[in-house]
């Protein structure tokens, strides 16, 4: 049932009163699967590919390895985005102090995740705490976090608070955190990746500063309202915004001025120098990192919207169970990675001790990386070795209702 522009304009969510039974957007979930398996791609490079190679240095990097870095750039953008309109779609269920309280707690449980289980028991496989990187899990909390408080607001301004987010924050780009004194790391945290702390035994790095990621959480939300559209008017507007999103940035990036710290310049050939117009910045993502990415994601949720072909059914099911999935694909990549070890060389000390920034997320052994072919081919194998597990897991979501399940 269509609902009127007045009606968004005006109710931040649906009203508490509405109790409505869970329903799951297939579309949502269908695309969430799919980033899940490309992430697997990129951590399983992390582990297996050459650390020492640069896949986003044009000078060094083939356009192979580059491409398998790229590919992985929808990961994280789609990621927080539907972050945010899972979160709109559980307000039917919650009401808005309901999903208030329910974004809170679990973007706590996110860090703690992030801070212990994830690190320790996938990433690591020790409990030293020398090196600790803030990656996703932290910044999809913080997210959540502030989402909770956003959610009292109106749909509109919790969409325009996302949209300056995301398109102001590179003005920012030339300030320091040292320039800031004591608010320094405050600006590593919001804005500037970098090192949080440090007393010569261990340090703790953020890998993703806020900003950027909570607002592209908030429309993320905002986007949620378009799934209580008709079919007819939601698709349009995907296409609309899909189309302009991707034509905004090839505007931009070919102006090359505003968006992105890094410029793109000709290159050796002409494949280089679109690999260097791509080549857009993630860490923190810029607007044009935004743009390049969400813009073929709101394409894609345009294409699969109503229907999910055959063929894309095993990204449904892990779509479904994502964060179950993020955990237990680090683990079996890790695991493996310890077996390779193993077997290449009767020691898999390496494995478990703990990184350091240049060699992270594990130590590699003397004349330990794949070519690519075999980091494609192993990461093949993750979402395979997965499905049963991940299938298991959504049909025990879907016939029990136990809260805990809402945190996994």
């Amino acid at each position: 049932m269509a609902v009127t522009a007045g009606a968004l304009a005006t109710a931040p969510l649906i009203a508490a009163v509405d109790r409505a039974p869970r329903v799951r957007i297939e579309s949502v979930d269908v695309l969430r699967g799919v980033i899940m398996i490309l992430m697997a791609l990129d951590h399983t490079r992390d582990f297996f590919g050459d650390a020492a190679a640069s896949p986003t240095n044009l000078a060094t990097a083939s356009a192979a390895l580059f491409m398998t870095r790229w590919v992985t750039h929808f990961c994280a953008p789609v990621f927080f985005l539907l972050t945010g309109t899972g979160s709109f779609l559980a307000g039917r269920r919650r009401g808005v102090r309901g999903l208030s309280r329910f974004l809170l707690t679990r973007g706590l449980w996110l860090i703690f995740v992030e801070l212990v289980i994830f690190r320790c028991f996938a990433l690591q496989f020790n409990f030293d705490y020398l090196l600790t990187v803030l990656t996703v899990l932290w910044a999809l909390g913080w997210s959540m976090i502030v989402l909770a408080a956003l959610v009292h607001l109106p749909v509109r301004a919790i969409a325009a608070f996302g949209v300056v987010l995301v398109v102001v924050h590179n003005a920012f780009d030339g300030v320091q955190a040292q320039s800031l004194g004591a608010l320094a790391p405050l600006w590593t945290v919001l804005h500037a990746p970098g090192v949080l702390f440090s007393n010569g035994t261990r340090m703790v790095f953020v890998a993703y500063p806020l900003v950027p990621w909570i607002g592209v959480t908030a429309i993320g939300y905002a986007l949620g309202q378009v799934y209580q559209w008709d079919a007819e008017r939601r698709r349009a507007f995907l296409l609309r915004v899909g189309v302009g999103l991707t034509v905004a940035f090839l505007v931009l990036r070919a102006i090359n001025v505003y968006g992105d710290p890094s410029r793109w310049a000709v290159q050796r050939s002409a494949l280089f120098t679109v690999l260097s117009f791509m080549n857009t910045t993630k860490y923190p993502p810029s607007l044009l990192f935004l743009l390049m990415t969400l813009g073929p994601a709101m394409l894609f949720l345009r294409a699969v919207d109503g229907r999910t072909p055959d063929w894309l059914r095993p990204a449904l099911i892990i779509g479904k169970v994502p964060m179950f999935y993020y955990v237990l694909h680090f683990a079996l990549i890790h695991v493996l990675a310890v077996t390779a070890a193993l077997l290449r060389y009767g020691d898999a000390h390496g494995m478990f001790q703990s990184p350091t920034l240049d060699r992270f997320p594990i130590t590699q052994p003397a004349g330990w990386p794949l070519p690519l072919p075999g980091v494609w081919l192993i990461w093949i194998s993750v979402p395979f070795l997965l499905y049963p597990l991940c299938r298991w897991f959504a049909a025990l979501k879907q016939r029990r209702s136990d809260w805990w399940l809402s945190y996994l």
